[in-house]
C-alpha cells in the first residue's frame, strides 16, 4: 500500500513538500493523516510548527499563507489539510503547489473524491509531490490484510476466528482494527486470538454467525441453517440481510469456482479459487453436494432474493422469512 510506504519514508526523514491523498478508503487516509500530525514533530516543535485546517471552515489562502510560513525552532513545518473535499475553491492550491515551499510539509486528505487527472492541478500534483489515490478493499483481500495487522501487534489468530471477525465486519478496516486493538487489551499475557475471544470481545456468537450459516448451507443442513437464521432474526445487528446475502454469494462464487479447479487435492482447491486451505473442505463438500446445476441455482437464488432485500418483487415479506425461503429452496 503506497500511504504504508509513505509512512515509511516519514519513519526514515524522507519528505516531499506536498502529498495529496484522495478516494474511496479513508482508513489509509486518515492513518497517513494521524501520523502526519503528531509524528514527525516532536512535542515542541509542533506547538510551532504544526497548522490543522478543516476543509469546511479554512480558505484556501489562509492555508497557502501557513504553507508559505518558515519554521520556528526546527528544520521544518507540518500544514495539514482535512476534509478538503468540503473546501470550495481547493483548486487554487494550484499556485502553491506548482511553487511549494521545501520546508513545509503540506498534507491534504481528499476523502471519497478524485481530482480529474486531466487537469493540469492533477498533473502538477504528481510532478511537484505525491499523489495518492486509495480504492476500497476487495472483499477477498480482507481476510490477507487483517492477517497481516494482527501479526503486526505481534499475534496470531486461528482461522476460523479470523474468518468470523472479517464476516462480521466487512470492509470497514477502521473497525478491523479497533476490535483487534480491544482484543489485544483484553487478552493479557495471552498472544493467540481465538474464536472464543472474537466471541467474548467483539460480541459475535461462535455458534450463530454468517460463516456458520454458510457451512450448514454446504452440507445442506436446513435444520441448522433455520436456527441459526431464527437467531439472527431475535438479534437484528448480528447479522443484517445485506450482510448475509453478499457473503454466501462470495461462498458459492467460489464453490463454482470450484468444477473448473480440475483437481481433487485440496492444497491445489485452495490454491486455485483462493481459499485458505483450513476452510477448502468446505467449499469441496458444497460442489458435491450441490452439483454444477445446483450451484448455479444457489446463486441465481442469492441474485433473485438480493432484490427482494430492497423491495422488489417483495410484497412486504421479512428479512427474516426471505432467508428461510431462500434456504429452503437452495437445499431443496
Amino acid at each position: 500500500m503506497a500511504v504504508e510506504k509513505i509512512i515509511g519514508e516519514w519513519k526514515k526523514n524522507v519528505f516531499k513538500p506536498v502529498y495529496w491523498l484522495e478516494g474511496e478508503e479513508e482508513y489509509f487516509i486518515d492513518k497517513a493523516i494521524n501520523y502526519a500530525e503528531h509524528h514527525i514533530l516532536n512535542e515542541s516543535e509542533a506547538s510551532f510548527n504544526l497548522s490543522v485546517f478543516y476543509g469546511r471552515d479554512a480558505s484556501w489562502s489562509d492555508v497557502v499563507n501557513a504553507c508559505r510560513r518558515y519554521p520556528m525552532f526546527a528544520e521544518r513545518q507540518v500544514v495539514l489539510l482535512k476534509e478538503a473535499q468540503q473546501m470550495r475553491d481547493v483548486e487554487k492550491l494550484e499556485g502553491y503547489v506548482e511553487n511549494p515551499l521545501p520546508s513545509t510539509i503540506f498534507v491534504i486528505a481528499y476523502k471519497n473524491k478524485k481530482v480529474d487527472g486531466r487537469t493540469k492541478f492533477a498533473k502538477i500534483l504528481k510532478e511537484k509531490g505525491v499523489l495518492i489515490s486509495t480504492k476500497k478493499m476487495y472483499d477477498n483481500q480482507l481476510p490477507e490484510w487483517t492477517q497481516e495487522l494482527v501479526e503486526s501487534k505481534g499475534l496470531t489468530i486461528s482461522p476460523k476466528g479470523l474468518a468470523l471477525l472479517v464476516d462480521h465486519i466487512g470492509n470497514d478496516l477502521t473497525r478491523i482494527e479497533n476490535e483487534i486493538e480491544k482484543i489485544s487489551v483484553n487478552l493479557g499475557k495471552k498472544k493467540a486470538i481465538t474464536e472464543e475471544d472474537i466471541e467474548e470481545f467483539v460480541g459475535v456468537s461462535k455458534e450463530f454467525n454468517v460463516f456458520e450459516l454458510q457451512a450448514a448451507l454446504a452440507k445442506k443442513d436446513l435444520a441448522k441453517a433455520i436456527r441459526i437464521i431464527q437467531y439472527f432474526e431475535a438479534n437484528p445487528k448480528a447479522a443484517p440481510i445485506q450482510l448475509i446475502l453478499p457473503s454466501l454469494y462470495g461462498f458459492f462464487s467460489k464453490v463454482f469456482m470450484v468444477f473448473g479447479a480440475h483437481t481433487t487435492d485440496e492444497k491445489g482447491v485452495a490454491a486455485s479459487i483462493g481459499v485458505n486451505p483450513f476452510f477448502v473442505k468446505d467449499y469441496m463438500q458444497a460442489a458435491k453436494m450441490y452439483d454444477y446445476a445446483g450451484v448455479e441455482k444457489a446463486l441465481l437464488l442469492l441474485h433473485n432474493y438480493n432484490l427482494k432485500s430492497i423491495g422488489i418483487n417483495n410484497v412486504g415479506a421479512e428479512d427474516a422469512s426471505l432467508l428461510k425461503e431462500m434456504v429452503i429452496k437452495m437445499t431443496a
